[in-house]
């Protein structure tokens, strides 16, 4: 069985590649998620918990991600059943690739529409002057508008197709590039901006000093699980996002110093996220672990107190905007792979059918904060996306990532020496074969612990 299609198309550089999976890993779980729950367990201590299960747990699997896609050229739809040993059914969790893709445009599709909408409504000072209270009823107001709130993800939507549509080098390639460059060199002029606050010191301190009276509060074994599911899930793993751009690289390079740079990257942004963040909340009294109003009423009205607000506003709603649009685009790419991988579309036809598609698929979540409002999946005020993301980030991520793992690992897989012996062609940084023991029996049992504690809390 031939595992190379005959016009797949490649990444012209290893700045795209990186890029690009950086793209795909950076998005609102950075810089909406991690700040909140930096803040809610006190700063340094989650900061360090949250680095160890990134290295440990995370960066092996994308490593080996990137291994199984760069070893099949093909999408995770058929990647597995290329790769598998003669007999067996790994392939059988190849539709997580497209049903977690999609799932997770679902929501994150919206939710990229409200910052896109708040770029808008920042620039053009619809927003400057309101009190506290008005700006709530603006977002309360926004969502409660189903018109609109189609309209700004209808505009998301949109740039993520046609993106993908225009092809890998050409569109893909060079518009995220261009997008992460302009990412990175916003973020340091927030970040330069925030540091020269009244609070910056007190932030700071509050950011990088253990605080064991928070971990007490909120519970040490709850810190240890938030810090394992945000370095989890903040790489996109266990539904091929990161294995369809391994697909499409070369074997110039060893694949542990790519992915080594991509956490270093991934990281950068979720900790300058907080040295923008936590600087402002101190100057001007917020709570920093407010959760996620934190992006949409809370700092709305510190801009409104600042001088030049208007200008840092909209500034901050554009990073917000590209880090959400990098995402959408890369995962949006792994749907339309799919499809041309396991059903032999052309790009045009999975562009439009997945476009429509997914155009419909995002009326649930839309619908659920105003007309569907009455439904409440899981009691209280939970909502429809809340069952979305239930289905997502507690249940197919980790499965996926869990199944990946095992494959590369056993030898009823691909195995431990294959995998090794395709993550380190090329030139560069080895993966450490010590590491085996660590990825059998340990990293397994760590997976397992954060899914059942998932399940746990969320119930």
């Amino acid at each position: 069985m031939s595992i190379k299609t005959e016009k797949r198309e490649f990444l012209s550089s290893r700045l795209g590649f990186l890029l690009i999976s950086a793209g795909c890993a950076i998005g609102l779980g950075n810089v909406w998620k991690f700040p909140y729950i930096t803040g809610r367990y006190g700063g340094a201590l989650f900061l360090a918990a949250y680095l160890f299960f990134l290295l440990a747990v995370g960066l092996p699997i994308m490593i080996m991600e990137f291994a199984i896609g760069r070893a099949s050229n093909l999408n995770m739809g058929k990647a597995l059943r290329a790769l598998e040993p003669e007999g067996t059914k790994w392939h059988g969790i190849g539709w997580f690739a497209y049903a977690g893709s999609m799932c997770l445009m679902m929501f994150y599709i919206p939710v990229a529409g409200w910052l896109v909408s708040y770029c808008w409504h920042m620039a053009t000072g619809h927003m400057a002057g309101l009190t506290p209270e008005q700006v709530g009823g603006f977002f309360g107001g926004m969502l409660g508008a189903p018109l609109p709130m189609f309209g700004w993800t209808a505009v998301v939507l949109l740039i993520g197709f046609v993106v993908c549509g225009i092809g890998i080098q050409k569109g893909v390639e060079r518009i995220v590039k261009i997008l992460m460059i302009g990412l990175l060199l916003i973020m340091v002029a927030l970040a330069v901006n925030s540091l020269t606050l009244s609070g910056a010191a007190e932030g700071l301190r509050f950011y990088l000093a253990p605080n064991v009276e928070k971990i007490r509060e909120a519970g040490f074994f709850r810190m240890l699980n938030d810090a394992m599911s945000q370095a989890f899930f903040t790489l996109s793993l266990g539904i091929g996002s990161m294995l369809i751009f391994g697909s499409y690289l070369d074997k110039s390079r060893s694949l542990t110093g790519e992915a080594l740079w991509i956490c270093v990257l991934d990281t950068f942004v979720a900790l300058t996220a907080g040295f923008i963040i936590f600087p402002a909340c101190f100057t001007y009294n917020v709570d920093p672990g407010a959760g996620p109003v934190l992006v949409f009423i809370t700092l709305p009205n510190i801009f409104n107190e600042m001088t030049g607000g208007t200008f840092w506003g909209t500034l901050f709603f554009i990073f917000m905007s590209v880090a959400a649009l990098t995402t959408v685009i890369t995962v949006v790419e792994n749907i339309i792979s799919y499809s041309t991988d396991v059903w032999g579309w052309s790009r045009k036809k999975s562009v439009w059918v997945n476009g429509i598609m997914l155009l419909v698929l995002t009326l649930p979540c839309i619908l659920g904060f105003n007309v569907l409002s009455d439904i409440h999946p899981f009691g209280g005020e939970s909502n429809l996306m809340d069952l979305e993301d239930f289905f997502l980030s507690y249940n197919l991520l980790p499965i996926g990532s869990f199944i990946m793992l095992l494959f590369c690992t056993w030898r009823y897989g691909w195995g431990f020496d294959k995998f090794i012996q395709e993550a380190d062609l090329g030139e560069g940084l080895k993966f450490p074969r010590v590491l085996r023991i660590w990825l059998t029996y340990f990293v397994p049992l760590i997976i397992i612990f954060v899914f059942v504690q998932g399940y746990r809390q969320f119930f």
